[in-house]
């Protein structure tokens, strides 16, 4: 399994979204191909994201796992870069779909999201432990309650005084 790849899709969800994706590529609108994906995620407009399981190399696609989690949004791997971009409609494969409206396959996307793990946003799964606390806020006085303060001058030293008178 890839490194990029947290959890295995039960193959009944795989094949639902296969048959999601076959629905929604007439009627509803998809983003193909790993930077329309990145793009989608980015703008939160994504509603499920799917990936290949055999993407090579790997450093192509392993942020788009991080970047769903921060955003919130819902992700599935299929095992092949050929079954998604058959299940989509173009002869070759693609690495990464986003699926921005369902269409027609509102229905099936429904019942995939509720088989799918729930994304834990990054900053809720774990607190930052280098973080020092905040420092209490100072208070402040009210203007009118503030003591005026004089301006200090350094006080001269007799010598020089005395030097100036004698000169």
């Amino acid at each position: 399994m890839a490194s990029y790849v947290k959890y295995k899709t039960p193959e009944e969800v795989v094949a639902s979204i296969i048959e999601a994706l076959s629905v929604a590529k007439d009627t509803g609108r998809l983003r193909k191909g790993i930077n329309e994906t990145t793009k989608s995620v980015e703008k939160k407009t994504a509603k499920l994201v799917i990936m290949a399981e055999d993407v090579q190399p790997e450093e192509i696609i392993i942020h788009i796992p991080s970047l769903c989690e921060e955003r919130g949004i819902p992700y599935a791997y299929v095992p092949s870069k050929k079954d998604l971009g058959a299940a989509v409609g173009i002869p070759v494969g693609t690495s990464s779909i986003a699926i921005e409206e369902a269409g027609g396959a509102n229905e099936l996307l429904q019942g995939i999201l509720k088989r799918l793990p729930k994304p834990v946003p990054a900053q809720a799964a774990a607190p930052v432990a280098h973080a020092a606390p905040a420092p209490a806020p100072k208070e402040e006085k009210p203007a009118a309650e503030a003591p005026k303060e004089k301006p200090k001058r350094a006080p001269k030293k007799k010598e020089e005084k005395k030097e100036e008178k004698t000169e």
